[in-house]
């Protein structure tokens, strides 16, 4: 059926009356008759004005999603620039030469370093480094920047500068062991006075300034610190944007807001191996994912060189082909002479191949190849300006540059430029030549290329320094003021030492009420963050949410349906918590931000994340890793732990290996308490490690602990010197053996809730086959083996130092036998600093859905199967007689 005749689809607007059907119809038909007059393409500009001017006087009018590929902020709009170009443009140049000679140089030891992502991005990074980006000696907490982690040399190149690097260091970029030298990306830990974000493993910088930029909004809006000068700028590659996390969030932004925040998005059109869209437009691409979330975009995209050019594309066709081509077509053109442009670009129409002879060879080389306004401080100061004085939203820029940008032809668009790791001598000319910088050939005769530099005192010098002085001080930098935080009172953990009494409560339960109750603390409880992916009500927080809130920025809009009951859905700007609804990867990027908030902002904070522990290490380990990187502290709680303990929920819910996930990462403190006592001593001292009265004692790391949702008795601490000692250590004889001078004796160790299991099989044993067992509870196997392998290490240096689980189990009788509820790996990590004869039990494998019974007795860990295992080793060393091992595997049904 011809489209002149189809009936016209239903709309949504067929519900709503119209009040003056006539009215409708002659909009109709003045859009028709724009459509018959001046073609369709000045219908839709006339369509686009009219919405445009609807929004401007306020009237609720959605915009487009997409669009023309032109500038949005035309030349005539442009605010004047306010620093010295030609001075700027100087320093860009001595920057972009180190940071390639930085590169080149280390090439000869192999160690590579990337070239072209700072050279299409220096005028991104120089703008916000003259004239925006606050730093930390200023009032408030400066800004928070999350720069590209590829274009590191740049950063170190202007940090030579500005003298706070030397030669020396730029000579030992990549050279860390020597403990001197450069880190290959932003890494905090490695360089804790430049880096504040980590960002080279893509999309997490991206998800984290999201969170960041929320968390400043937290601060404020519950009095812990007035954040409003802050403003948070990311800056992303293209190619990066393809990261699930890059997106992650952008709906969080848009409704909340967040006009604190940009991204910079270099569209410089490559990924690593080549397009990032080939045969479509990944700015067009974005611009209409960033608008459908709720954001403001800036495009910034051409020179201006451009600007005569559009000028004259009366009919539309210049826009119209700028829309149409690929992306992997722009890069050709790139790379190509005026022949090839006018014949593959302008000759696509008449009107355009008019427009082309108005042009000279010259002019269209330089659009081509040259003009992009990445490339111009005046187009990306106008985008940056715009941004931070748009309101009610989070701001875009997708700036347009080439990627290899000022490089040569060798680099300039070139799909394999980012593996490219030096420049040739050749190249290095060419490139001084276009710099115009005043390095004589003498000094390029050598292999190896100089560093270059004005002179401590040279225009360039001051000029930058004053800068970064008026902006409040150099950047990026990361600066620590020390605030040691009061104790807190030793009340809620004495009550966790009395035990539960005859109530069963799970640990995460005690968890969770020691918390509640250290939020109550005068001086420190305002600094508690919870933090939850939405399953407070599974781990037993719903008593936080009227009386600790959760945070809204908009407060409670709404009348909550369980208003009537004791607790209820409470929302506030000021809440306490943050229940991030079901993403792990936003509530850790939370619990990040609020975890640096002591480097930061100068305010310490004391986050807690509980999950279930599944959807910790493995779903965001990464993470993880630059939490740690970042110098993070503060609590994770994997919290309804083990591979047993979830009932029903089966193979991608039950985690039995989180504890060796975590133990790969240096900065974590692992433990699995059994005891709600436990629990309590492993917080009180953390919070003595990480935030205790003592700042220069503080340190940088954060705690993992695996919490059960089994209820049980909870006993009261034992009595007796070294039981914190040993539960903080890893390891402490909970409950002896009764005393049998002849029996066969066996040291049972447990963490966790396997703890339980051992405790009844200690009993069967003692009754029914006459063997005495001592039960120990080990809340860390993994700190048991990092302190045993600090011992080894001294060794090798002459020192005789006994690891602390050799001591404890020394002189204990029998064999050993590891229980727990995760696989073997785990307890197996401490063998061989065990003298005694080692065995263990686990839950290696598959999880399964069935109840905890069940599940126990088909990985073989509950206490029968202990008594089998146990009796198994002891007949092993001949103390039972063999065939007691097939008669209790016969009774117990193991057979």
């Amino acid at each position: 059926m011809p489209d002149a005749v189809r009936p016209p689809r239903p709309s949504e607007l067929d519900q709503l009356p119209d009040r003056d059907p006539q009215e409708t119809a002659e909009w109709r038909e003045s859009l028709d008759a724009a459509t018959a007059h001046a073609g369709g393409e000045r219908a839709a500009y006339l369509l686009r004005r009219t919405v445009e001017h609807a929004q401007h006087t306020g009237l609720p009018v959605a915009g487009p999603l997409e669009t023309d590929y032109v500038n949005t902020i035309p030349t005539s709009a442009e605010p004047a620039f306010p620093g010295d170009e030609a001075m700027e443009s100087r320093i860009t140049a001595w920057n972009r030469w180190n940071a390639a000679a930085m590169v080149t140089r280390g090439s000869r030891y192999g160690l590579g370093g990337h070239i072209a992502t700072f050279a299409s991005a220096a005028w991104l990074y120089e703008t916000g480094f003259q004239h925006f980006f606050r730093g930390k000696e200023g009032a408030g907490s400066g800004d928070q920047l999350y720069l590209q982690g590829h274009a590191s040399p740049g950063i170190y190149a202007r940090a030579f500068l500005d003298g706070r690097l030397t030669e020396g260091h730029l000579d030992r970029f990549r050279q860390e062991a020597g403990g001197d030298g450069l880190p290959s990306y932003p890494h905090p830990r490695r360089l804790p006075w430049l880096w504040e974000f980590p960002t080279v493993s893509m999309g997490l910088g991206p998800l984290s300034a999201i969170y960041q930029a929320r968390f400043n909004r937290y601060l404020t809006h519950r009095g812990i610190k007035d954040t409003s000068g802050s403003h948070v700028w990311a800056f992303l590659g293209d190619g990066e944007m393809d990261e699930p996390e890059s997106t992650a969030a952008l709906a969080l932004a848009g409704r909340e807001q967040l006009d604190n925040l940009t991204f910079v998005v270099n569209c410089n059109l490559q990924r690593l191996d080549g397009p990032v869209r080939a045969n479509f437009k990944i700015v067009q691409e974005l611009e209409s994912q960033f608008r459908a979330a709720g954001w403001n975009v800036v495009k910034s995209l051409w020179g201006a060189a451009w600007d005569e050019l559009l000028a004259l594309d009366t009919t539309g066709a210049l826009v119209r082909r700028l829309g149409e081509v690929p992306d992997a077509q722009f890069q050709t053109y790139a790379t190509r002479d005026a022949g090839y442009i006018r014949e593959h670009f302008f000759g696509a129409s008449p009107a355009l191949a008019e427009l082309g002879r108005l042009v000279s060879d010259a002019r269209i080389t330089e659009l081509f190849t040259a003009s992009r306004a990445g490339h111009e401080p005046r187009k990306v100061y106008a985008a940056y300006r715009a941004a931070v004085e748009h309101k009610g939203a989070p701001t875009v820029i997708l700036a347009q540059t080439v990627k290899g940008w000022t490089l040569g032809s060798g680099f300039e668009s070139r799909n394999a430029n980012h593996q490219m790791k030096k420049l040739t001598g050749k190249e290095f000319r060419a490139m001084r030549d276009l710099l115009e910088l005043p390095i004589p050939d003498s000094a390029l005769n050598d292999e190896l290329v100089p560093y270059a530099h004005p002179g401590a005192d040279s225009p360039e010098a001051r000029y930058l320094q004053e800068r970064r002085a008026a902006l409040g001080g150099p950047a990026p930098a990361r600066k620590v003021h020390p605030v040691g935080l009061p104790a807190p009172a030793d009340k809620p953990f004495d009550v966790l030492k009395k035990g539960s009494g005859s109530q069963e409560i799970a640990t995460t339960m005690a968890f969770v009420r020691l918390v509640k109750d250290l939020m109550r603390e005068k001086e420190t409880g305002r600094r508690w963050v919870p933090i939850v992916p939405d399953e407070a009500r599974t781990f037993g927080m719903e008593s936080l949410f009227p009386s600790a809130g959760m945070y809204s920025p908009l407060g409670q809009t709404y009348d909550p349906v369980d208003r009537d009951q004791l607790l209820y859905y409470k929302e506030a700007a000021d809440g306490q918590v943050l229940n991030e609804g079901i993403t792990e990867a936003g509530s850790l990027a939370d619990f990040t931000a609020a975890a640096t908030s002591y480097a930061t902002h100068g305010e310490p904070m004391i986050p807690f994340y509980i999950f279930y522990s599944m959807f910790g290490f493995q779903r965001t380990g990464d993470q993880f890793w630059a939490l740690a990187d970042q110098l993070g502290r503060g609590f994770v709680i994997g919290a309804t732990a083990g591979r047993t303990t979830m009932t029903g929920e089966g193979t991608q819910h039950a985690d039995g290996h989180s504890h060796l996930l975590a133990s790969t990462n240096p900065a974590v403190v692992a433990y699995d308490p059994a005891f709600a006592y436990e629990v309590g001593v492993i917080v009180k001292d953390g919070l003595r490690r990480m935030y205790g009265p003592d700042a220069d004692q503080q340190e940088n790391i954060f705690y993992y602990l695996t919490v059960y949702n089994e209820t049980k008795v909870q006993p009261p601490m034992p009595d007796g010197e070294g039981v914190e000692e040993g539960i903080l250590k890893g390891l402490y004889r909970f409950r002896a053996a009764a005393p049998d001078a002849d029996a066969p004796r066996i040291q049972l160790l447990a963490s966790g809730t396997a703890i339980h299991w051992v405790l009844q099989a200690q009993q069967i044993l003692a009754e029914q086959w006459g063997v005495a067992a001592d039960v120990w509870s080990a809340p860390s196997w993994t700190e048991l083996r990092r302190e045993a392998m600090e011992c080894d290490a001294a060794a090798l240096r002459g020192e005789q130092r006994v690891p602390y689980v050799t001591r404890a189990l020394s002189g204990a009788p029998g064999p050993v036998l590891a229980v727990s509820d995760w696989m073997r790996q785990v307890p197996d990590q401490i063998s061989q600093w065990v003298e005694q004869d080692w065995s263990s039990l686990g839950t290696d494998g598959f999880g399964i859905s069935d109840t905890r019974e069940a599940a126990r007795r088909y990985f073989g860990v509950d206490a029968e199967s202990v008594v089998v295992a146990a009796l198994a080793q002891l007949a092993r060393r001949g103390e039972v007689k063999p065939d007691a091992v097939r008669r209790a595997a016969e009774a117990y049904g193991l057979a």
